[in-house]
């Protein structure tokens, strides 16, 4: 598995047609990774997101905004900063600009179906049936 410990548990970023199945603790924990990726992670390396910093901060933008609207269908508040594209934390300077937002699914190539079952694998792992 391509995962790396973080806070004492296993992060990763999950394919994301399995943000609406996520339980709640892998939900809030992607958002908890974004933010981090978005903030001052952004360009250091993590054996298992490296991928992400191949394509512009766009791309984490709009896959957290798929984490953030999971969270608000199911009644989770998301502090509205992170609503906004550039905003990148509170102990970040914002990006100044940001690409188009993405037009293609999967937003992450690297989320194909060898990913979607590596990430179910995973989750049954830690007793998660998806």
């Amino acid at each position: 598995m391509k995962e790396f410990e973080r806070n004492g548990g296993f992060m990763r970023l999950w394919h994301q047609d399995l943000i609406e199945k996520l339980p709640r603790q892998q939900l809030l924990g992607q958002h908890r990774e974004c933010c981090a990726l978005r903030g001052n992670g952004w360009g250091k390396p993590h054996a298992t997101v490296n991928y992400v910093f191949h394509y512009p901060p766009s791309y984490l933008v709009d896959y957290h905004q798929l984490v953030m609207d999971e969270m608000k269908s199911r009644g989770y508040k998301v502090s509205e900063e992170w609503l906004n594209p550039l905003y990148r934390g509170k102990k970040c300077d914002a990006f100044l600009t940001l690409s188009e937002t993405v037009s293609h699914h999967p937003i992450y190539p690297e989320h194909n179906l060898d990913y979607l079952n590596e990430c179910k694998e995973n989750l049954a792992n830690k007793g998660v049936y998806i």
